[in-house]
């Protein structure tokens, strides 16, 4: 499975992002331009999901978005999950929306 720290991935201009956690933890803190799916709506709305480029894939601490990750990979999307997911994103200090 391909990884990608957080850092990388904000260094990246414009990436392409998944967040499969609920709406609620999207809610309270998310990045900046992602796309909600959560994993549960994932299968059902995987036409959603960019195809032009790399897709990367982002939840809570990484383990939801390892399953999305293989489940794209499975549909021929090049995914790549976000190793240690927004919790990593916020001890970097990387910047967030939300109500957190």
């Amino acid at each position: 499975m391909k990884e990608i720290t957080v850092t990388e991935l904000a260094a990246l201009d414009h990436p392409a992002v998944v967040d499969v956690r609920e709406q609620s933890e999207y809610d309270t803190v998310h990045a900046e331009g992602v796309r909600l799916i959560p994993l549960g709506e994932l299968v059902q709305r995987v036409d959603e999901v960019p195809r032009t480029g790399p897709v990367y894939v982002v939840c809570h601490l990484g383990g939801r978005s390892a399953q999305a990750t293989s489940f794209l990979a499975a549909q021929g999307i090049d995914a790549i999950n976000v190793v240690g997911g927004m919790d990593a994103w916020q001890r970097a200090g990387l910047p967030v929306s939300g109500k957190a």
